[in-house]
């Protein structure tokens, strides 16, 4: 992703996953696309931001936490989940939080 996410007025809410990948890819590029093209769909989703230099950074922002544990149950997002703990990630963090104020240009 290259752009910044376009988000309404605050409140709502950032999930901020930061990771450290596995060599290899080992199909993680077609499933994070994939990831992308399913969260852009799911009810309550607003828009993404992430980078990769050695750690990586993805930030999703919601609408509200009850859109962010349906995506957390999505089944494909579920699979993803625990390939990732098995194969792509050497360690990773997941953080939720609310957003109360933004700015900038």
């Amino acid at each position: 992703m290259t752009e910044i996410a376009s988000t309404p007025q605050p409140p709502y809410y950032a999930v901020i996953f930061t990771s450290i990948r596995t060599d290899g890819d080992k199909g993680y590029g077609v499933m994070a696309e994939r990831m992308v093209d399913l969260a852009t769909r799911q009810e309550g989703f607003l828009g993404m931001e992430s980078a990769r230099e050695g750690l990586g950074v993805t930030v999703s922002y919601w609408a509200s936490l009850e859109a962010i544990a349906q995506w957390k149950q999505n089944v494909e997002h579920r699979e993803a989940q625990r390939l990732g703990h098995s194969s792509w990630y050497a360690d990773f963090k997941v953080r939720i939080a609310r957003v109360e104020r933004d700015y900038g240009g």
